[in-house]
């Protein structure tokens, strides 16, 4: 089975528990295939957790889930080093953040110390416990998520953090027809449990590294600056997006591309990734948001506004 293949298997294992949302598994997919992270926003009972399950269970992998509450500790999240009076040394004991794929539920619960030491994890795949570094396993894909409605006892993520994140994403409630085949299902045997993998972590790793082949043509590349470049002069921006948010575009679009079984990237894909990667790395102002202008708002304005490259111009 070809790559393509055994992702489209992937995609049609997480349809299997998440009805009527597969936008939100493939951008999950390119997330993973990226070595990216998601931050995912939404109230809870939507299905989140089987999601990560049924991608975890899907590539084989160690899957992990931490609950984030306010008295969560970082060691609580990396591990701890606990003594043995056997053997008369520590020994450590790792958190769970040494999966390969983990789930950081409601992430803007805990203090921002302890947040920190999940992003720092995120930004270099290796955690620092007393002193010493210790690599994670790869592939290691973490999506976080929070509620976008109660904000009391929260600490939100600076900018600097959200940077971190590859993808932001909405799952959203399902439609009155996806709700019913919800319920349908439900009924009987749970459907996370017949899942099985399509993929093993190796040849989870090989497809990341093809992913890095996949061309991006100069146009392209000039595209994405010109995109990224006018979030900083629109009137509506304060803060606009970082050059590493264009390298994350850059990345999310050759992954997309690989999803969809080509080995090059279009315009078109710059597009539809976009708002995903773009929206959580850009302020507004305070006259955008007095005017309820939202993020998706900007960048949506901004893509119809950047000129496309449709060819290149002959020698």
């Amino acid at each position: 089975m070809e790559a393509q293949e055994k992702i489209q298997a992937i995609i049609r294992n997480i349809e299997k528990v998440m009805i009527g949302k597969r936008h939100i598994a493939e951008l999950s997919i390119v997330a993973l295939l990226a070595e990216g992270h998601i931050l995912l926003e939404d109230v809870p009972g939507v299905g989140k957790t089987m999601m990560v399950r049924a991608l975890a269970k899907s590539v084989s992998a160690n899957f992990k889930r931490i609950q984030f509450t306010p008295d969560l500790l970082p060691s609580d999240v990396l591990g701890v080093s606990i003594y043995n009076p056997k053997e008369m040394e520590f020994r450590f004991h790792p958190g769970p953040i040494m999966g390969n794929i983990v789930l950081a539920d409601e992430i803007n619960r805990t203090s921002p110390k302890t947040q920190a030491a999940l992003l720092e994890a995120m930004e270099e795949a290796a955690i620092t416990v007393e002193g010493k570094t210790i690599e994670l396993t790869k592939p290691f894909f973490v999506m976080a998520t929070q509620n976008p409605i109660e904000y009391e006892g929260t600490y939100p993520l600076p900018e600097a953090q959200l940077d971190r994140f590859l993808l932001k994403l909405n799952m959203g409630y399902p439609s009155h027809e996806d709700e019913m085949e919800v319920l349908r299902r439900a009924e009987g045997s749970r459907p996370i449990e017949t899942l099985e993998a399509v993929l093993s972590l190796e040849e989870l790793k090989e497809i990341q590294k093809e992913i890095k082949m996949v061309h991006v043509d100069e146009l392209v590349k000039t595209y994405i600056v010109d995109l990224s470049r006018a979030t900083r002069e629109n009137p509506s921006v304060f803060l606009g997006v970082s050059p590493r948010g264009s390298i994350a575009l850059m990345k999310a679009s050759q992954a997309y591309a690989f999803l969809k079984g080509r080995r090059y990237v279009t315009p078109d894909d710059v597009q539809y990734l976009a708002p995903y990667v773009f929206s959580h790395r850009i302020i507004l102002n305070s006259a955008a948001r007095y005017d309820e202008i939202s993020a998706e708002d900007v960048i949506g304005r901004m893509i119809i506004n950047t000129p496309v490259p449709v060819k290149r111009a002959l020698l």
